[in-house]
């Protein structure tokens, strides 16, 4: 029920939209079912009363005769009521990727056709940072012609929701209720020296080192584990990242906007995270990049220390410390001794002494999202 309800009402809003007027409008929602948005009762309370306030917020816009849902979300394997309202709830990992791969198929065959009014194609991810991950990564290769006519909204129906367009779902959906522009935002690219090992994207924050293990670990143990145990298992594995991985010196270099050699440093590095862009969060908000500067390195320390600090993460205050050093860079190169965990939004991958030197860039903009004007 509560997805027939977040479809609905989602629905209602796409047919009241202001965006692009004068355009067909195509919509599909991609969520996923088990997100915490919907399955923690307090939080999907929070979000369905949002979500009504909204839809009578868009009533009092005309309505458009040329919104409907994509067919791809009609003619899925789904449930057919589901489906008529636009929504694929995800039912395994890779599922995102392939509905977005066909939703591409499906505008591409419309977009061919040509004519003075080519339809809009709005793609609304309703999940946590996995979910959105898997859309952009399959949008990213998309044709140019193709993905110009598309925009991404990522409702935060997650756990932590660092990736998403707002911390609450009201924040979300003014981007379609509001006046805004399509903005292409950058990607992250994490490549390696071994060939066929990557590359590997990211939308957020793309990290090597602690946090990086963190992800892994906790990725493994999640669902195992209740809710306050769950918190506590996060703070665990920082303290055993020392005792499974050597943390040794990385050589690193990194290369701001304008061309040259690029700064070199060697530091024995506790973690490395690179944002798309700088006021970024990871982890269910923490602060890791507080300013504009997108890329955080922090040194190894002793463990009383670590215990210290852990918690200025939470308010970024962790960047007036002398373990930690700020800065911008569109380009991030790396190489060390031993194996190093990385994670891209989410999701982690082991970099192994023959995959370096690795680097973490800056794409071109490519992904097409709201922004408000």
């Amino acid at each position: 029920m509560k997805l027939e309800d977040f479809a609905a009402g989602i629905g209602d809003i796409c047919t009241h939209t202001p965006l692009m007027p004068g355009r067909p409008l195509r919509w599909i929602i991609i969520a996923n079912p088990k997100a915490g948005g919907f399955i923690l009762p307090s939080r999907w309370q929070r979000h369905y009363r949002s979500l009504q306030e909204y839809v009578l917020k868009a009533k009092t816009f005309s309505r458009r005769d040329n919104a409907v849902p994509l067919h791809t979300a009609m003619d899925a394997e789904n449930d057919k009521s589901l489906g008529s309202l636009g929504l694929i709830p995800t039912r395994f990992a890779g599922h995102a990727s392939k509905i977005t791969q066909a939703l591409l198929g499906e505008a591409g065959a419309e977009l061919s056709i040509g004519g003075d009014s080519k339809p809009f194609y709005l793609v609304l991810c309703a999940g946590g940072d996995g979910t959105n991950l898997e859309v952009q990564t399959i949008l990213c290769d998309a044709a140019p012609e193709i993905r110009e006519n598309f925009a991404v909204v990522r409702f935060p129906m997650g756990t932590g929701n660092d990736g998403a367009d707002a911390r609450e779902l009201a924040g979300a959906l003014d981007l379609l209720l509001e006046p805004c522009r399509i903005e292409p935002a950058r990607a992250l690219r994490l490549t390696t020296a071994t060939a066929g090992k990557g590359p590997f994207l990211a939308f957020n924050i793309l990290s090597v080192g602690l946090d990086a293990f963190v992800t892994h670990m906790t990725n493994k143990m999640k669902g195992r584990l209740p809710g306050d145990f769950y918190k506590l298992w996060v703070d665990i594995a920082s303290l055993l990242y020392d005792r499974i991985y050597t943390v040794g010196p990385l050589d690193i270099r990194f290369f701001d906007d304008a061309a040259g050699e690029g700064k070199v440093l060697r530091e024995t590095t506790l973690l490395l995270a690179m944002g798309a862009s700088g006021h970024r969060t990871y982890g269910s908000n923490k602060q890791i990049l507080p300013d504009d500067r997108n890329v955080c390195l922090v040194r190894q320390m002793p463990l009383l220390r670590k215990l210290a600090l852990k918690g200025l993460f939470t308010t970024g205050a962790h960047v007036d410390k002398s373990e930690s050093l700020l800065f911008n860079a569109r380009r991030v190169e790396f190489r060390g001794e031993y194996p190093i965990l990385a994670q891209m939004d989410g999701e982690s991958v082991l970099l192994r002494p023959a995959d370096f030197p690795a680097a973490i860039e800056l794409t071109e903009p490519v992904i097409p999202v709201l922004k408000k004007i």
